[in-house]
């Protein structure tokens, strides 16, 4: 399979032509969604809209927001737009508080998503004569299987690794000569921690290249130890459950945003708060319109990621919108004495210091009138075993940096190396305490 496979007339599409496709698969969506889900039939009739009053992209904000507390309370296939025999495939989040999302596919859902998850490999490079370690994990997180149908797709030979038993999965790459990693951040960060204990070079023993790396929020400072550390080039992935899984949206060679696969997709941003949509450039919370799905379509869904949209042309020549690396959640979002702190923002200011490993925890808690805001921080192997380091001054500068990136004093406690818990997934970074003291 050669680069011909991978449309570049669609990648390279005049954004004049981009939207006039996407005004197509709009209203034809729209339509769908009236005419099959009773859950969007009601929606629109409780606004007075109706599908015919979509005639430009301008219209598409008459739409209302579709949120994650519908799926739940639609649960399971309550805003399902197909007969169920016509569903072939179930994902599912975690559903750790309350009902799971569900995202239900068919036939022709299942396709687009290898297609959008081959067309993302494909753009980082990955190509037939490539090995892809992937350790996301499998089952109802979307993100194994996602990039597994993807590998698929460009001919790559797949390790399907999954998570967990991480010396395993050193000496399977080792083995079976892996060239592209496949995981989150969090775990590809441990895999180079686990590499160090266990005396293995990556850029002598390893044959990797580079990685595909998502399903958390992670700052430029984890991209650099990430990239130190195991020698490879590392590229962001961008998707939800509700939307499909991995796949949305990819870093190309250039890692300046990730390119939103346009065709498939319709991106907004807007005020967390207010729900005004707000102009390219604009930092703001990413809302997306899916165009092809006929299983559970998704309309003005808000992600609660966010970001900013830019609309210039890549200079890889691509000319879909990209989005820039997602800064966290607003929903993950923390309000410390009245500072709004996004966990990314602590990650950056520790990884400024190269006496400090990657593992953090933000720990924050209500004990009387005010908040305690703590970040823990391991000290890196190197930097502990150093008699001349001096803690407290260290301490010092990381409260400063700290204070520096979010406008707000915290208190640092460094500890040794390994006495964080680390997590073969998505790291957890945050411990509020505070619950039912507010």
């Amino acid at each position: 399979m050669d680069g011909k496979y991978w449309n570049r007339k669609i990648e390279t599409m005049p954004r004049q032509q981009i939207k006039e496709h996407q005004l197509q698969k709009l209203r034809e969506q729209v339509k769908y969604c009236y005419e099959n889900s009773s859950f969007y039939h009601k929606k629109f009739d409780s606004v007075g809209l109706k599908p015919q009053d979509i005639q430009t992209l301008e219209d598409l904000t008459k739409i209302p927001f579709t949120v994650k507390s519908d799926l739940r309370d639609n649960y399971p296939f309550g805003m399902v737009t197909v007969k169920p025999t016509e569903i072939v495939e179930i994902h599912a989040s975690s559903g750790t508080t309350g009902n799971p999302i569900v995202g239900a596919y068919t036939r022709n859902d299942m396709d687009v998503w290898s297609e959008l998850m081959g067309r993302s490999i494909y753009t980082t490079g990955g190509r037939p004569q490539d090995v892809i370690h992937i350790a996301y994990g499998y089952g109802l997180f979307t993100g194994g299987l996602g990039f597994h149908y993807g590998a698929q797709k460009v001919g790559a030979k797949i390790i399907p690794a999954s998570g967990g038993m991480t010396q395993r999965q050193i000496k399977l790459m080792k083995d079976l000569g892996a060239t592209i990693l496949a995981c989150t951040p969090s775990f590809a960060v441990y895999l180079a921690e686990t590499m160090a204990q266990e005396g293995v070079d990556p850029r002598k023993d390893l044959k990797l290249k580079r990685g595909m790396f998502g399903a958390e929020p992670w700052s430029s400072k984890i991209r650099e130890r990430i990239e130190q550390q195991i020698g490879i080039e590392a590229f962001d992935v961008y998707g939800l459950t509700e939307l499909c899984g991995p796949g949305v949206s990819i870093e190309c060679e250039q890692h300046d945003g990730l390119h939103i696969w346009e065709d498939h997709f319709i991106v907004e941003t807007i005020d967390p708060d207010t729900g005004e949509v707000l102009a390219d450039g604009e930092e703001g919370e990413l809302v997306f319109t899916t165009l092809t799905k006929t299983g559970l379509p998704m309309l003005r869904y808000r992600t609660r990621d966010i970001s900013k949209i830019t609309t210039e042309q890549c200079k890889c020549g691509r000319t879909h919108s990209r989005m820039l690396r997602v800064q966290g959640r607003s929903d993950d979002m923390l309000i410390i004495r009245g500072v709004n702190v996004f966990p990314s923002q602590i990650e950056y200011a520790v990884m400024c210091f190269s006496e400090l490993a990657t593992q953090y925890l933000i720990v924050v808690d209500r004990p009387g009138a005010l908040d305690t805001f703590v970040v823990k921080v391991e000290l890196c192997e190197k930097a502990a075993s150093n008699p001349q380091l001096d803690k407290n001054a260290l301490k010092n500068e990381v409260q400063k940096r700290i204070h520096i990136v979010t406008g707000i004093s915290a208190d640092v406690e460094i500890v040794k190396p390994d006495e964080i818990p680390r997590t073969e997934g998505k790291a957890k970074r945050v411990l509020d305490l505070r619950k039912g003291k507010m």
